[in-house]
């Protein structure tokens, strides 16, 4: 009996205070439109249009097995990157189920990614974008990529 009463008591006392939770900022669209749009541009081969959205000091970097074979650590500046883009070589990158994570100014996308060249997919990872807004617009500091040639599903 008494072990009765005592869970009913402490089933009585208050719960402590919860933390408040901050607003919800809807701006996560915003920083998703952009990385959608960078992605659109690599697709297109569209280097202007892939500066306008970066800051061109800002790197592309990846680690691992790249389609072709080659093993490594790859980086570049956007504007080294965006000088190697070439219209229409079938390049094609797609994220999925992305997480992103905001303070301020700054966000960052986390991402599985699969690239397709010529229909055939070739080889995925998982993409990482640092975005930084400034004047209103969201625009990509760093692309940080891993990739492999296996592993990739169907």
């Amino acid at each position: 009996m008494i072990t009765l009463l005592s869970a009913l008591a402490l089933a009585a006392a208050p719960l402590p205070q919860g933390e408040r939770l901050p607003p919800p900022d809807f701006s996560d669209k915003e920083v998703i439109a952009t990385v959608d749009a960078l992605l659109a541009t690599l697709e297109t081969g569209d280097a202007p249009a892939l500066l306008n959205l970066v800051y061109p000091e800002g790197r592309v970097t990846g680690r691992g097995t790249f389609p072709g074979g080659a093993t490594g650590l790859r980086s570049r500046s956007f504007t080294e990157y965006a000088a190697r883009m070439t219209p229409g070589s079938g390049f094609v990158e797609r994220i999925t189920n992305p997480v992103i994570e905001q303070d301020g100014d700054v966000a960052m996308v986390w991402a599985p990614f699969t690239i397709q060249m010529g229909g055939k997919l070739v080889s995925c990872g998982y993409d990482h974008f640092d975005l930084v807004r400034e004047n209103g617009a969201w625009k990509v500091m760093n692309l940080t990529f891993s990739s492999r040639t296996e592993g990739c599903g169907a």
